[in-house]
């Protein structure tokens, strides 16, 4: 059986990671506005928004765990290892970051004040393993781009 071709893992990878930005920046500009509604009128005002971040958030960690498994995938396929690049580290910091976020959210209740600092600081780490990945990312795929 052949194996996809390079460009395939790099095309769903690149639309992948655009979406997991996205993502990242939806999740950001919701939870400042859930900030302002939770100071504003208190932890009851969240309503419909609080479950747009939720849905969210699932969409992007399972976004981060595909490009984590295509990108695995992909590197063993063509390259014949996964630790070819800084990006692998970059990734796993990502995923890691990304599931550390998401453990955060679900401890966030009154009775948990340390749970939601918590979350926005990781949260504020993860923008910067995004970016690092990402410059990893686009050196990885210069290999695959026809010259």
């Amino acid at each position: 059986m052949d194996s996809p071709p390079p460009m395939l893992f790099a095309s769903i990878t690149a639309f992948s990671m655009t979406l997991a930005v996205f993502l990242y920046i939806g999740l950001g500009v919701l939870g400042i506005a859930l900030r302002r509604l939770r100071l504003r009128h208190g932890e009851a005002s969240w309503g419909w928004l609080r479950y747009i971040h939720y849905g969210l958030g699932i969409t992007l960690v399972l976004t981060i765990l595909e490009l984590m498994t295509i990108g695995i995938l992909g590197a063993s396929t063509y390259e014949g290892t996964s630790g070819h690049s800084s990006h692998l580290p970059a990734g796993l910091l990502v995923a890691g970051l990304t599931l550390a976020s998401a453990w955060a959210a679900s401890r966030v209740h009154p009775k948990r004040p340390w749970a939601r600092p918590l979350h926005v600081s990781i949260n504020g780490m993860l923008f910067l393993a995004l970016t690092a990945v990402s410059w990893t990312g686009w050196s990885v795929l210069q290999n695959y781009l026809p010259q």
